[in-house]
């Protein structure tokens, strides 16, 4: 067993971190990974914090000589707005779709990645054939516009097997304008996205879906916040892949899609094994690893045994 020590901590910037099950699942990854740490230091900002706050809180991260670097969850965006330019390197997708997910330290500079593509491809080849839409028909709806959808429909714009339509909602109508634009900066094929405010329950459009559709929780009701982008009175398409993103809360929409899971043939997935995508790539870059699939299994592993 590796001797950790508590002089090159992790950051986690989000809004409620001491709930998160990383609490539990870090230790045994660090002893895992041999990290030189299995300290976890929280950053919890409200949802919707002031610039002056995100700047406070990367500040804080730059200054700590015992901090590496540090995940972001709920704020990638508003961390990419109001401190962008503390860092002095962002990556592609960073600069592309204007959200930080991971920060990493090399020197003194800063270095912002936007993880979510990796993160989203990962868990998506996990649960879908790669000719799921060929074979289906089925649309991609991503009910929420933020960083987590808006790399959702950048994978799937790009994969091969791409939807029939990819229609994304959200109750703010230049959050949808600027996911179509980031797709378009990106070169891809916009034609058949379609941008839809929702100021209410999206049942119509989950009605409207194909059979074989993928439809995606990425608004982050059910978590942080109680709710559900639909009803309960929501028809879900046959055959539907019901994609939940988050993996702990209140999880209305899980709880929606698995009343009809079996009378619909739903396929139905939380957000664990994105958890766990999303928060092993972050501490590869943080920490400067290379994770192969059976380091990642091990993760998973360590991670059941403490769920």
């Amino acid at each position: 067993m590796t001797k950790l020590n508590d002089d090159a901590a992790m950051g986690f910037v989000g809004v409620s971190t001491g709930e998160s099950s990383i609490r539990k699942v870090f230790p045994a990854w660090a002893r895992v990974l041999g990290l030189p740490s299995d300290q976890l230091v929280g950053f919890d900002l409200p949802v919707g914090a002031s610039r002056e706050q995100y700047r406070e809180v990367v500040g804080a991260i730059q200054g700590d000589p015992g901090l590496r670097g540090a995940l972001i969850t709920t704020h990638k965006i508003g961390v990419h707005d109001a401190a962008g330019d503390m860092f002095a390197e962002l990556d592609e997708f960073a600069g592309l779709c204007g959200e930080i997910s991971s920060v990493s330290k090399r020197g003194d500079a800063l270095v912002g990645h936007a993880k979510d593509p990796i993160t989203a491809g990962l868990s998506i080849e996990e649960f879908l054939a790669p000719d799921h839409f060929a074979e289906t028909g089925g649309d991609l709806l991503c009910l929420g516009a933020g960083g987590a959808g808006t790399a959702i429909a950048w994978y799937l714009a790009r994969r091969d097997d791409r939807p029939r339509r990819i229609v994304c909602t959200d109750t703010d109508e230049h959050r949808l304008a600027e996911l179509v634009e980031v797709l378009r900066r990106g070169g891809l094929d916009t034609d058949d996205v379609v941008a839809v405010v929702a100021d209410g329950p999206a049942d119509e459009l989950v009605a409207a879906c194909p059979e074989g559709s993928l439809i995606v929780n990425a608004t982050g009701l059910g978590k942080d916040r109680p709710g559900s982008p639909l009803s309960d009175e929501v028809r879900w398409p046959r055959n539907a892949v019901v994609w939940e993103l988050n993996y702990r809360g209140s999880l209305e929409f899980l709880h929606q899609a698995r009343a009809q899971e079996e009378s619909a043939q739903l396929t139905v997935v939380d957000g664990w094994r994105y958890f766990i995508h999303g928060w092993s790539q972050v501490i590869a870059e943080v920490f400067d690893l290379e994770l192969d699939e059976q380091t990642v299994g091990e993760l998973a592993a360590a991670a059941e045994a403490v769920r």
